[in-house]
């Protein structure tokens, strides 16, 4: 039995995300909520979202506490360590511990690359394949494997990503790996496909490690459907995201176990947060999950979502190759107009010329 359900009654788990303007992330991150109160159904389990998509975190604050929780373990439920985990979610949950005094909230860390995590997006690439275990050596050498990540502005996250990919290929045997990104950093998801085509594999498995859908899940397929019609040579192979499944659930119960079993004098994400936040080395910006007091909570004209500036904004092969396709406004800011001018010039170009990219010939 999992040390969990040995923990106090008045424990509450929170498990904290982003948030989407797309229905079915929103709907499919309270799967994870779900799934846990099914394992441990004596345990007060709530979710909330930074932005967007309700409830928000202090709604699900309020909801454990009106049912008892005086420790709560709040998770980020996000892959990678970036910005909302490391101050956004932190912030949040300061702001709520100053207006309930006494109350003890403990912050876990994000998923990462638990093995757990690990497996199950092993699990999902070897689904995409059509098989049920991992092949002995050979089997896949003539198959590349490219994984895209999320893309933050932070250089520690996007690496991760990328030592995910290479413990997969070398796990799995792929003949080849690549990481791309959807959002954020380089090498974009169409230009990196490009790339992926030329290495000479007749097969490309594309592995998104996402926990839900969403508008950057579709943009991946988008992307996919185009090569696979631009390059019909190769077979593309697309891996489902991550979800509800089994082996994320086990990741999730051991970050709740190590967050509760772990003493005041072993300081965490939250601690760290407000080390920084004391010494005015992070700003705090509020999010719709933030309440102000006497207005509650922060309206959408208040909204004040930002993405850290990214000093490799107009890498040819990063985020400039996105520009117009539903691109965050917020983000699209930061590019000058001569990056968005030559995009535009260079993509008006490229319209003229077969799908090969080769010069037409004069008949």
């Amino acid at each position: 039995m999992s040390a969990v359900s040995s923990f106090p009654d008045n424990t509450g788990i929170l498990i904290c995300g982003h948030g989407s303007r797309a229905k079915i992330a929103e709907q499919e991150f309270g799967l994870l909520a779900a799934r846990l109160r099914d394992r441990f159904p004596d345990l007060l389990i709530e979710y909330g979202f930074l932005e967007y998509s309700s409830p928000n975190i202090h709604m699900a604050l309020d909801r454990l506490i009106s049912n008892g929780a005086r420790r709560i373990c709040a998770l980020p439920g996000m892959l990678f360590r970036a910005t909302h985990a490391q101050n956004d979610i932190p912030s949040v949950l300061t702001t709520y511990m100053d207006r309930h005094p006494g109350l003890d909230i403990r912050y876990g860390v994000e998923l990462g690359l638990h093995p757990e995590m690990i497996r199950a997006f092993e699990t999902r690439i070897l689904e995409a394949v059509g098989l049920e275990s991992i092949p002995r050596p050979g089997v896949l050498y003539d198959t590349m494997l490219v994984v895209v990540g999320r893309g933050t502005s932070v250089a520690t996250a996007n690496a991760e990503a990328a030592k995910l990919t290479r413990i997969v290929a070398e796990d799995l045997g792929f003949g080849w790996c690549e990481t791309v990104y959807s959002g954020v950093t380089f090498p974009s998801v169409g230009r990196g496909l490009d790339m992926a085509v030329r290495l000479g594999f007749s097969r490309i498995v594309v592995a998104p490690y996402f926990l839900f859908s969403g508008r950057l899940v579709g943009r991946i397929h988008a992307y996919v459907n185009q090569a696979a019609n631009t390059y019909p040579h190769v077979q593309f192979m697309l891996a489902d995201y991550l979800r509800d499944q089994g082996h994320v659930i086990n990741a999730f119960v051991a970050r709740i176990e190590e967050v509760l079993s772990r003493t005041r004098q072993e300081p965490g994400l939250l601690e760290d947060f407000q080390t920084r936040l004391a010494a005015g080395k992070v700003v705090v910006h509020h999010h719709h999950a933030e309440y102000q007091p006497g207005h509650g909570p922060v309206p959408d004209s208040a909204h004040n979502h930002h993405h850290a500036p990214y000093r490799h904004i107009a890498h040819p092969h990063g985020p400039r190759t996105m520009i117009d396709e539903n691109v965050c406004c917020c983000f699209m800011g930061q590019f000058p107009q001569t990056v968005i001018d030559e995009e535009r010039q260079q993509r008006l170009q490229s319209t003229r010329l077969p799908a090969d990219g080769r010069t037409p010939q004069c008949k």
